[in-house]
C-alpha cells in the first residue's frame, strides 16, 4: 500500500509516520508539506510544496491511500481567514489532486462536532470540509472526528484545562466517550482503519464511507 501524508509536521502526522514506516504493508510513504518532517526513513520521500500552487505538484500526488492530517489553530494562523486557507482550502486542493490521480482511499482528520450548521467557526469549517470531500466520491472515505487530543509537550493552556476537566468527569463515569485521546492512539486508529479498508475493498459494492466518532475510535483501538 503506497501512502501519502499531508500534515506530517503536526502532532498527528508526526505520530503517524513511524507507524507507517514500521508496517510491512506500507511502502513507500510520500509526504508533502511546507517543511520536511524531522522523521527520516528509507521508505519515506519528502517534498516541500506551496499548497497554493497546485500546478507545481499536482501530478506527483500518486498512491493508494492519502492520510490528511493538515490543520492549524486560530492562534497559530493569526486569523480565521488564514486558518480557513490551511484547514479548508489547502486540504481541499490537495485532496482533489489525489482523487484526480486515482488515489483509492482518503483518511481525514476532522473534529468532534464537525457540522456545517454549527455556530462555532472551527466545527463549521470542519463540517464544510467534510461535505466538500464527500462530494469528490472517493471509492473509500474514512473520516475521524477525534475528541480532545493529548499532544506531546503541548503548551496550549486551554487544552490542559479541558483535559483535566474531562478526566474529572471520567472518574465519576460521565462523558466517557469524550475522554481525551493521545495523538499516538489516533494515529494507530487511522492506520488500522486504512489497512482494514485495504483488506475489505474487494467486497465494496459502491463508494464506501466510514465516520469514526470518539466512541468509535476507542472501540476500534480495543479490537
Amino acid at each position: 500500500m503506497k501512502a501519502i501524508v499531508i500534515g506530517a509536521t503536526g502532532a498527528t502526522g508526526k505520530a503517524l509516520l513511524p507507524l507507517l514506516a514500521a508496517s510491512s504493508e506500507v511502502e513507500p510513504i510520500d509526504c508533502f508539506g511546507l517543511r520536511h518532517p524531522d522523521f527520516t526513513h528509507q521508505k519515506l520521500n519528502s517534498r516541500q510544496i506551496d499548497f497554493s500552487h497546485p500546478d507545481d505538484w499536482r501530478e506527483e500526488v500518486q498512491g493508494d491511500v492519502l492520510f490528511a492530517c493538515l490543520g492549524t489553530t486560530l492562534k497559530a494562523a493569526g486569523s480565521k481567514e488564514a486558518q480557513w486557507a490551511i484547514d479548508y482550502e489547502a486540504n481541499l486542493e490537495f485532496v482533489k489532486a489525489a482523487r484526480e490521480n486515482g488515489v483509492h482511499t482518503l483518511v481525514l482528520v476532522s473534529a468532534s462536532g464537525a457540522n456545517v450548521a454549527s455556530r462555532l467557526f472551527y466545527q463549521r469549517m470542519k463540517g464544510e470540509l467534510e461535505q466538500a470531500l464527500i462530494a469528490l466520491n472517493f471509492p473509500c472515505l474514512i473520516i475521524f472526528r477525534p475528541p480532545l487530543l493529548i499532544r506531546p509537550n503541548s503548551d496550549r493552556l486551554g487544552e490542559k484545562i479541558a483535559e483535566r476537566i474531562l478526566h474529572g468527569f471520567n472518574r465519576i463515569g460521565l462523558m466517557k466517550s469524550q475522554r481525551p485521546l493521545a495523538v499516538e492512539n489516533l494515529a494507530q486508529a487511522m492506520l488500522k482503519a486504512a489497512l482494514l479498508s485495504s483488506h475489505e475493498q474487494a467486497s465494496y459494492s459502491k463508494n464506501h464511507m466510514q465516520i469514526y466518532e470518539p466512541q468509535d475510535i476507542f472501540r476500534l483501538l480495543d479490537q
